[in-house]
């Protein structure tokens, strides 16, 4: 079997670690994976400010980039959701809008074959126990595009359960939003501010040691949060988690 890494644009400028653990647990899985070099931003940034002609371009470049994968593998809830959600829904307002149906056939062609990494992993490849070990206490956040958009349900922590030597703990408040909402951070600071530092206050509670995520956007947010308050707690990637073995540990 053989995968696309749409690694997404902000893990590839700030986060590249994510991708290479991706590409790393996959290969460990027996899936070869493909990296096409044309992708860029699926236009979320985009749309989520209301520039949807803008968008249009954009989703034309990523359905082109994956034209002929199978599957399309991304560690990232919100990039997954855009494609599988609001592709369709941009497809359809060009067609009402009399421009056609192209648009909307290309959403039809790229959609189902995206994949967030936690559904690809227990959906597609049938598996829990992905030979990981990590041995430290973890605390799980639930970005909302993954647990609202997606439906990703309790696939992420089946994941973390079935890790070596991983303490997994609740988070309260769990399926709260953390506040970062992509350009609600940046619209309305001082309520995602107030939300991240609830998040953040019920995640040292648990005594965790790491504080994991399937979107490093969110992660980004809380991350910050936790530096200016001086927090022991530090914020991780699920695929690093996942990627990390006995022989290979995370460095």
């Amino acid at each position: 079997m053989r995968a696309a890494l749409f690694v997404t644009c902000v893990n590839d400028a700030l986060y590249p670690r994510t991708g290479i653990a991706v590409v790393r647990l996959l290969e460990r899985l027996g899936v070869g994976v493909d990296f096409p070099a044309a992708q860029s931003c699926c236009g979320q940034p985009q749309y989520n400010t209301g520039y949807r002609y803008e968008t249009e371009p954009l989703m034309r470049r990523t359905a082109r980039a994956f034209a002929g994968h199978p599957y399309v593998v991304t560690p990232s809830g919100s990039c997954a959701a855009m494609i599988r959600e609001h592709y369709p829904r941009i497809g359809r307002k060009a067609e009402a809008e009399g421009r056609g149906s192209e648009l909307a056939e290309t959403a039809a062609a790229l959609a189902p074959r995206v994949y967030e990494l936690t559904e690809f992993l227990v959906d597609v490849l049938g598996v829990t126990d992905v030979g990981a070990y990590f041995p430290h206490t973890v605390t799980y956040h639930p970005s909302c595009h993954g647990l609202r958009g997606l439906g990703l349900g309790d696939r992420p922590r089946r994941l973390l359960a079935a890790v070596k030597g991983l303490n997994l703990v609740e988070l309260p408040g769990a399926e709260e939003c953390c506040g970062f909402g992509g350009t609600f951070a940046v619209k309305n600071p001082d309520v995602s501010t107030a939300m991240g530092a609830d998040k953040i206050t019920a995640a040292a509670g648990t005594g965790a040691q790491v504080l994991c995520g399937a979107d490093n956007s969110c992660l980004a947010h809380l991350d910050g949060l936790l530096r200016r308050a001086d927090s022991p707690l530090r914020t991780l990637h699920l695929a690093e988690i996942l990627a990390a073995t006995e022989e290979e540990p995370l460095s």
